[in-house]
């Protein structure tokens, strides 16, 4: 079975007042931290939008493909299916937020292990409470183009048989949007 990675990075950062995605925790930009979580997965693609030359400057993507997602204005949905559309002919894929440089390459891999028959998805939970990364099996994959707005799969794993795992113990889900939510978390 081959599983892609795909690490969503295309937001403003409107609220953190710049490209987020180069706030340094722990010495380095937070999306480097974050793809570090897609380090064992291949394909991989990091899907840029507002300031992708900056980014792609600032940071070290590791080798991942990196696409430019056009409409990364209208919110995840767009750079969802930007990234789906850039890994190909896959049978599932692990989606990570840049956002979220706590997350790691442990929660993902118990989320390959846990892929099994009868499920559409498997999503990482934090005490209990669903989080990021998901990976999505071809079925979901293949509903990219029903996606709208800022939700991702939300609406569209409501419905779906999604396995939950709790990660917990294995990573952190905190996210970065704020300049006050890096200083508290660095």
């Amino acid at each position: 079975m081959t599983v892609g990675g795909i690490l969503l990075a295309a937001g403003a950062g409107r609220r953190f007042g710049g490209p987020k995605q180069l706030a340094r925790v722990g010495g380095r930009p937070v999306i480097e931290r974050a793809l570090d979580a897609l380090r064992d997965v291949e394909p991989r693609v990091v899907v840029l939008g507002a300031r992708a030359g900056q980014v792609r400057a600032g940071a070290d993507l590791g080798g991942a493909r990196v696409v430019v997602c056009a409409g990364w204005a209208e919110g995840m949905a767009a750079s969802l299916r930007c990234g789906i559309a850039a890994l190909g002919d896959v049978d599932a894929a692990v989606v990570v937020l840049a956002d979220q440089p706590f997350v790691t390459a442990a929660v993902v891999a118990t989320l390959l292990a846990a892929d099994g028959e009868g499920h559409d998805a498997v999503r990482a939970t934090y005490r209990g409470t669903p989080g990021h990364p998901v990976l999505l099996g071809r079925s979901l994959l293949e509903r990219a183009a029903e996606l709208r707005g800022d939700v991702g799969f939300r609406t569209v794993l409501e419905d779906a048989r999604v396995r939950h795992v709790e990660a917990g113990h294995l990573g952190d889900p905190a996210d970065i949007d704020t300049r006050e939510q890096l200083e508290a978390l660095t």
